[in-house]
């Protein structure tokens, strides 16, 4: 559940919330065609499966994790997963009890240390654990941070809340977004921003507006958060793949492309957010197209 990785000085951990064989081929990818999605899923047998992919459930595992950062004197959160008690619409996501919160203390970010929540974007599954529930009302889970959020995206679900959708993001923009910034602990970032003095944003825009991942320096060594450019590490053998969850398609193609290029040609350890077990790891050049070598 809890695993820990030196980049230069810093140290990375990710804390994993749940993962398993959740999403059938057909669901995750359902603009690729039958025959593709099966030629491709055969071709990379030999590495998708156990830890990405169950071949006799015929389902890719899918990960929630939240990734902890040490630098520099900071506790840094990279989104925060599902959360505790809270009412979703997808049953693997509603009403979970799990350890979460001292997992993350076993992992060194007890609630009242961690200085910053960076937040890649907003969707359901990356903000749940901004709140916890006291006394009937969703506060702040980690009182003494910063919550960082992609500015362009927020304004994007604020204008969406705003007309009237009260259950924007399946509900998760009032109850685990809305109590932080009426807590007055929300900063925005844009793209090129550097943020808890080590991580610099970039625009990835496409699974979601303004969607951010995060470079990662220290010492001469590189991670990278890649977030939700991928679902699976299935997109990087077929970086033309995009998955349901997709907002601008278009986009989503190109931020794929470059996240793959700049993560490729800089060596960088990409810490995706729903990646199977070793959670991260890095992108090969093969040919005239991409690898996967998971991390040890």
């Amino acid at each position: 559940m809890i695993r820990s990785r030196m980049i230069g000085d810093a140290r990375v951990t990710n804390v994993v919330e749940y993962s398993g064989p959740t999403h059938a081929p057909e669901f995750l990818f359902p603009e690729i065609a039958k025959a593709e999605r099966d030629a491709a899923i055969a071709a990379n047998a030999t590495w998708l499966a156990p830890n990405h992919y169950v071949p006799a459930m015929d389902r890719f595992i899918v990960t929630i994790q939240v990734w902890v950062v040490h630098a520099g004197g900071n506790i840094i959160l990279i989104d925060t997963g599902v959360g505790n008690f809270k009412d979703r619409a997808a049953p693997r996501m509603n009403q979970l009890n799990t350890l979460l919160v001292p997992w993350l203390e076993a992992a060194g970010a007890p609630a009242d240390k961690v200085t910053h929540v960076v937040h890649t974007h907003l969707h359901t599954d990356h903000v749940g654990g901004n709140t916890v529930l006291q006394d009937g009302r969703w506060v702040p889970a980690f009182p003494n941070a910063r919550y960082l959020m992609p500015r362009v995206e927020f304004a994007h679900w604020k204008a969406e809340y705003d007309g009237g959708d009260k259950m924007v993001q399946a509900g998760s923009f009032a109850d685990s977004v809305l109590p932080v910034l009426d807590a007055g602990l929300v900063d925005f970032i844009e793209d090129g921003q550097e943020v808890a003095g080590c991580l610099l944003g970039e625009d990835v825009s496409g699974h979601a507006p303004g969607m951010l991942a995060f470079r990662l320096r220290s010492n001469g060594e590189e991670g990278y958060f890649s977030t939700d450019t991928m679902h699976s590490p299935i997109q990087i053998a077929n970086p033309h793949w995009n998955d349901r969850y997709v907002l601008r398609a278009g986009q989503a193609l190109e931020s794929r492309a470059k996240m793959l290029a700049r993560a490729a040609e800089r060596g960088a350890l990409i810490m995706p957010m729903h990646f199977g077990d070793p959670y991260c790891g890095y992108v090969r050049r093969q040919g005239d197209g991409y690898g996967f070598e998971g991390a040890k």
